[in-house]
C-alpha cells in the first residue's frame, strides 16, 4: 500500500539525479548513487504520487467550490474570493499561479522518472514492473496536463526532463496538449492491471486511468456555444459503460467514501490520494470544521430534498454534530451559518491546530461515472432506461424515491446537472462543470446570496498564464489573449 513515507528523501533523489555533476557529494544523493536499486525507483515513484498531496490537487479541492454558486470563502483561500468577483489578472496568485507551477512540478518529476526508465539497462527491475512504472507515471502526467488544459488552454508541452539549454519552452496549442493527454492515458490503460482500485494495493489501476480519460472526454464534450459534441460524448458513454462493467459499486453508506476508517477496500473509490497520520496528515478537519474555510450558500443548501441523506452528511449548521455526543463549535465566523461536514472525521473532535487528519482524498469514484454515463447517454439519445437506472441508483443511496420515466431530454438534462451538484458537492468538480457546459456567466452572475458580487466574463473560461512565468521566459511565453 502506497502510504507515501520519506517523500522529502525521494524528492531530493529525483532533483539531484537530474543534474550533471563531476563528483559525488558526501552529504546527499548524487546521480551515480541513485537509480541503482528497485528501492530507488520505488522511492521515486512514491515521490510522483506524493505530488498529488499538494492542496491544490487534493485535500484543498473544496476551495474550487468557492468559485461557484455552491459556497463562499471568508478567508480568500487561493484568492478564490478575488477570482469569483472577477479580479482575475496574470499577477493575482492563488489558483491562477499555483495550478500552473504545481502541475509543472509534478510533470518534472514524471519526466525525470520516465527518462531514467528509458535509460535503464540493468537487470534488477522485472519487465512487468517497468511497464507498471511507465503506466503509473503517464497517468500522473496526463492528470497534470488535463488541469493545465482546462485552466489555461495553450501551454508548453514538456515531455522530457529539462536542463539549462532547454529550460524555457514556448506554448503549443490546446489541441496538441489534449492529444498528448489521450496518448498518455491510452498507454496507461493498455498497461495497467484490470482490477478494481480496492484490489490494486493503493496504486493506479486500469479503471483509474479510464476514469480520468472519462473526465477529460466529458470536459471536451460540449462546443463553445454549449451544444453537445455527440461524437465525443459517445466515446465518453462507451468508456463509462466499460468502467461500469469492472466491478465497482456505490458504497452502501454515502459518507463512508470520505471517512478514514471506511475508505480501505471501499467498492466506490476508483482512485484516491493516500494519507496516513501522524507523519503524513492534512489539516482538513481544522480547515473545514474549525476555520470554516468553505461556507455553503443557503441557496445551495435549499436544493436538497427533505429526505436527502446527503444533506446531513455533507453540511453542518452552526455546530459540527455527528450524533456521537461530542460536538464542535467552530472558532471562526460562519458567514452563511453553514459549514462543510462531508470530509470531517468524527473521532478527531475537537478540531484545532494539533488535529492530524488522515482521510484519503477521493479523486475518482463510481457515482461520478454513473452521472457521466447518464449525462452522455441523455445528450446522445435522450433519457433511456439506462439513464434512469444510473440516476436512481444514486438517489436510492441518498434515501430518495426513484424517478419515473416521464422527463423530456431537456428536463432530464437539468435533473442530471442538479444531481451532480448535490452528489459531488465540494469535491472540486462544480467549477469545471459550469465551464464545460458553457453556462458559467449565466449561473455565477445570477447569484443573489454570495456575500460578494460574482463577476464571470467570457474571457475567464481560460485563465492568464502567471506573470511570473511570462517574465522568466524572456519573451518566449506569450500571454493568453484578453489579458
Amino acid at each position: 500500500m502506497y502510504k507515501f513515507k520519506n517523500i522529502v528523501t525521494a524528492i531530493l533523489g529525483l532533483l539531484l539525479a537530474s543534474c550533471s555533476i563531476d563528483r559525488d557529494p558526501l552529504d546527499r544523493y548524487s546521480a551515480s548513487q541513485f537509480w541503482n536499486t528497485q528501492g530507488d525507483f520505488d522511492m521515486a515513484m512514491t515521490a510522483i504520487y506524493g505530488k498529488l498531496q499538494t492542496p491544490i490537487f487534493s485535500y484543498g479541492s473544496p476551495d474550487w467550490d468557492l468559485l461557484t454558486d455552491n459556497a463562499y470563502g471568508q478567508h480568500n483561500s487561493n484568492r478564490a474570493r478575488d477570482i469569483a468577483s472577477g479580479e482575475i489578472s496574470p499577477s493575482l496568485g492563488g489558483f491562477i499561479s499555483d495550478v500552473y507551477s504545481n502541475a509543472y512540478a509534478g510533470i518534472a518529476r514524471v519526466n525525470i522518472f520516465l527518462g531514467q526508465l528509458e535509460q535503464y539497462n540493468a537487470d534488477f527491475l522485472p519487465q512487468d514492473l517497468i511497464l507498471s512504472y511507465e503506466a503509473e507515471a503517464k497517468f500522473m502526467r496526463a492528470y497534470y496536463y488535463y488541469m493545465l488544459y482546462a485552466c489555461y488552454g495553450d501551454v508548453p508541452l514538456v515531455d522530457k526532463a529539462l536542463d539549462l539549454d532547454n529550460f524555457v519552452q514556448p506554448k503549443v496549442s490546446a489541441e496538441e496538449i489534449l492529444a498528448f493527454i489521450y496518448n498518455d492515458l491510452d498507454r496507461a490503460i493498455e498497461l495497467l492491471p484490470a482490477v478494481t482500485y480496492a484490489q490494486g494495493n493503493g496504486r493506479v489501476v486500469k479503471s483509474s486511468a479510464q476514469a480520468l480519460k472519462l473526465r477529460v472526454l466529458m470536459y471536451t464534450g460540449y462546443n463553445t456555444d454549449g451544444s453537445p459534441n455527440v461524437a465525443v460524448l459517445t466515446q465518453a458513454r462507451d468508456l463509462a459503460k466499460q468502467i461500469m462493467a469492472t466491478g465497482y459499486q456505490l458504497s452502501p453508506v454515502f459518507h463512508d467514501v470520505f471517512r478514514d476508517n471506511r475508505q480501505e477496500g471501499n467498492p466506490e473509490i476508483i482512485f484516491s490520494v493516500k494519507f496516513l497520520a501522524p507523519n503524513n496528515a492534512t489539516a482538513m478537519d481544522q480547515w473545514y470544521g474549525d476555520w470554516v474555510g468553505v461556507s455553503p450558500l443557503p441557496s445551495f443548501v435549499s436544493l436538497f430534498e427533505d429526505d436527502d441523506l446527503r444533506k446531513e452528511a455533507s453540511i453542518f449548521q452552526n455546530v459540527v454534530d455527528f450524533g456521537t455526543g461530542k460536538t464542535h463549535l467552530p472558532s471562526n465566523n460562519m458567514p452563511t451559518g453553514y459549514g462543510v461536514k462531508k470530509f470531517l472525521t468524527p473521532e478527531n473532535i475537537p478540531y484545532d491546530y494539533s488535529t492530524r487528519s488522515a482521510q484519503d482524498w477521493v479523486m475518482f469514484r463510481y457515482a461520478d461515472v454513473l452521472l457521466n454515463f447518464a449525462e452522455a447517454e441523455n445528450e446522445i439519445t435522450g433519457p433511456t432506461s439506462e439513464c434512469y437506472a444510473a440516476i436512481n441508483a444514486i438517489r436510492t443511496r441518498a434515501g430518495l424515491t426513484n424517478l419515473e420515466p416521464t422527463f423530456s431530454k431537456e428536463e432530464f438534462r437539468d435533473l442530471i446537472r442538479s444531481e451532480r451538484r448535490l452528489e459531488l458537492a465540494f469535491e472540486g468538480t462544480r467549477y469545471f462543470d459550469l465551464k464545460r457546459w458553457r453556462i458559467a456567466e449565466e449561473v455565477l452572475n445570477a447569484i443573489q446570496d454570495g456575500i460578494i458580487q460574482y463577476n464571470f466574463q467570457q474571457r475567464f473560461y481560460l485563465w492568464p498564464i502567471p506573470q511570473s512565468q511570462i517574465d522568466r521566459s524572456g519573451g518566449v511565453l506569450i500571454q493568453n489573449s484578453d489579458y
